[in-house]
């Protein structure tokens, strides 16, 4: 499987979705030059416990479901924000206060944004 695929993306939404990971936006900037990657996946969770429960279950949803496995993970030491790198997909998971912070979306307004409903 291609990691650049929606499947994959489809994967990190339901990893996300499946330990209660809320406020999901896809950030496709595909189209920008200067990205150092295709596509963000941004989330975020109520404590530092639950984002980096977050990450895991991520992890082991891709791993499991289609055999890929990041390339690299940083931030789980604090799980303020925890990065996962799929290649053409990086998933951020924050906590609310440093998502805010941070504002990823802000910083990428010129890509395509797109907010995925929570599950509630």
């Amino acid at each position: 499987m291609n990691n650049s695929s929606p499947d994959i993306k489809q994967l990190i939404i339901e990893g996300i979705q499946e330990r209660k990971g809320t406020d999901i936006t896809i950030v496709d900037m595909s189209n920008i030059n200067s990205a150092a990657t295709e596509t963000f996946v941004i989330c975020q969770g109520t404590s530092t416990t639950h984002t980096a429960s977050i990450a895991e279950s991520v992890e082991e949803y891709v791993r499991t479901k289609c055999g890929l496995k990041p390339y690299g993970i940083d931030g789980e030491e604090g799980s303020d924000w925890v990065v996962m790198d799929y290649g053409n997909v990086w998933v951020h998971v924050f906590m609310p206060e440093t998502r805010r912070r941070y504002n990823l979306e802000e910083l990428w307004s010129d890509a395509i944004i797109e907010q995925i409903p929570n599950l509630d």
